[in-house]
């Protein structure tokens, strides 16, 4: 269902239709199978992603049914918004494992291995502070090791941020359960009332083009606001 141009995400309203209907269709069976692969995925994100499907799904129908200029101009609107919705979710949740290469086919997301990368070999480390924003939320603004900027590495999606609250210090970011694909920086972690009090333990890692994932950085903790 992606376009043969750059852009996977068909910008014609009936196709873009079909393209989005597809993938919230296939996100939401892979998050209902049984055992649970896909509990990467929060549930919020996947209502707001189908809020938006909802919201341009009415625009299109009445520029279909009554082609005015104002109508015409909704569903335009719904559906650069709809498109924001998608690029973030790709971006963060469909870019690195468990989701796999046969999964994104389904989807109509390009694979890594179709992108022309001199990055085999990820060599650059994220460093990263903690901040405290609001209440049950924590700002990851991290960026790379030694650089005077934030800007992530030419040819990288992002970091790749793995969290979890744990009563001590773990051994390694392996055994840490949560994990987003940040592609911008600050990044924000959001908790539930009662986890408020407890210790988070973060770790992060940039993750080059063809989904090659370089070395951890040190584990860093902060106490839930």
């Amino acid at each position: 269902m992606a376009n043969t141009n750059r852009d996977y995400i068909p910008t014609n309203a009936a196709q873009f239709s079909v393209f989005m209907g597809q993938m919230i269709q296939y996100v939401n069976n892979q998050m209902s199978v049984t055992p649970l692969v896909w509990t990467h995925i929060p549930q919020d994100r996947v209502t707001a992603l189908s809020n938006s499907f909802g919201v341009f799904g009415t625009a299109f129908t009445a520029a279909l049914e009554t082609p005015t200029h104002g109508n015409t101009l909704a569903r335009q609107e719904a559906q650069a918004a709809a498109t924001r919705e998608i690029r973030g979710f790709v971006n963060q949740f469909l870019r690195f494992a468990p989701v796999t290469n046969v999964d994104r086919v389904e989807m109509g997301v390009p694979n890594h291995d179709t992108i022309r990368t001199d990055h085999k070999v990820v060599r650059e480390m994220v460093d990263f502070v903690l901040h405290l924003r609001n209440i049950r939320e924590i700002m990851v603004d991290f960026w790379q090791q030694g650089s005077s900027h934030k800007a992530k590495p030419v040819g990288y999606d992002g970091a790749v941020i793995v969290w979890d609250l744990m009563d001590s210090p773990p051994e390694s970011p392996d055994v840490l359960n949560h994990h987003t694909m940040a592609s911008r920086t600050p990044f924000a972690l959001h908790f539930e009332e009662s986890q408020r009090g407890k210790t988070v333990y973060v770790a992060a890692a940039w993750q080059n083009e063809r989904g090659i994932l370089g070395q951890w950085s040190e584990i860093k903790s902060a106490i839930v606001p």
